[in-house]
């Protein structure tokens, strides 16, 4: 996506993502049309491209796809006005395209790649427990060992997937996902610009509840903060800020670090991008690690981000 010199070690070998996005549908809460959302597509893809990554995108039922509008820069909101990176690929044929003709979801050949990004939006919330095929590829990608990752409201898809014991795959995992304090806020805006009753939602479900229900330890970073986290080899993102969090994990696991596994708490402080782990290295000594993003160095004094 641009003339930087990824400096790819093997060029017979890059590495190959499949991004998954949502078909547009309708929301059964507000009756608005509902989709992917841009960032959590545009971000990742910029991301990978620039490490020289081979991208497919994807979406279960295949086809064009449409995204939720208040992602698209261009939208008369200016909700994401600022979302450059969003705006270049929208703008790009060649890009765009990629969303006008994704794959089928089933087609994904798991031997063919190396990891499964699950891109959220509104659409997943009332689309992803009737996508069947998405279940069965996410489970494949885990139990070959390899990156399964999900985004925002892309983590719904952890409500619906099933490991081939039957245990659901996100049980005792630490996790992450669109947090109930960001629905909150998400509901609230919309009830004070009168867009909806006040006792209606947004979201039929919240995934922070029902991931819990599941048996997961669901953790968050906060309000708006950008945060992402690890265990195994499945990876979460909060929401449409913490694209580029997500994809650090990736690099690390592509890296052959150590594995990590997050320890069962709920902690944050005032870091506002960072990612967080305990992690069991080769000599058995268990240790809490905090990095703080390069792009929004951490200014918090607290012990545990410094």
């Amino acid at each position: 996506m641009s003339l930087r010199d990824p400096n790819i070690v093997n060029v017979k070998g890059k590495k190959r993502i499949a991004i998954v996005i949502a078909n547009p549908t309708i929301s059964t809460t507000s009756g608005w049309p509902v989709g992917f959302w841009w960032s959590e597509l545009t971000h990742p893809y910029h991301v990978f491209s620039e490490k020289g990554y081979d991208l497919k995108v994807f979406s279960p039922e295949g086809g064009q796809c449409v995204a939720d509008a208040m992602s698209d820069p261009n939208d008369p909101s200016d909700y994401s006005s600022s979302d450059l990176i969003s705006q270049g690929f929208i703008h790009t044929p060649a890009l765009k395209a990629l969303v006008d003709s994704t794959g089928k979801v089933s087609d994904i050949d798991v031997a063919a790649f190396d990891a499964i990004v699950v891109a959220g939006g509104q659409a997943p919330m009332f689309s992803f427990d009737s996508a069947t095929d998405l279940h069965q590829k996410f489970v494949e990608f885990y139990e070959a060992g390899k990156i399964a990752a999900a985004l925002c409201h892309g983590t719904a898809i952890l409500a619906h997937t099933r490991l081939s014991n039957g245990d659901y795959l996100v049980k005792g995992k630490t996790v992450t996902g669109f947090a109930n304090v960001e629905e909150d806020y998400a509901d609230n805006a919309v009830w004070i610009a009168g867009l909806l009753p006040p006792e209606k939602h947004l979201m039929p479900w919240r995934i922070e509840d029902e991931l819990q229900k599941l048996g997961a330890n669901y953790i968050q970073a906060g309000l708006w903060r950008s945060f992402a986290i690890r265990d195994g080899n499945l990876i979460t993102g909060q929401q449409n800020f913490s694209g580029e969090e997500t994809l650090d994990w990736w690099c690390k696991h592509s890296a052959n670090e150590p594995t990590r596994r997050p320890r069962r708490s709920q902690q944050r402080d005032g870091c506002r991008r960072r990612t967080a782990w305990i992690s069991t290295d080769r000599t058995g000594t268990a240790w809490l690690a905090s990095h703080a993003g390069r792009r929004d160095p951490c200014r918090s004094r607290s012990p545990g981000c410094r």
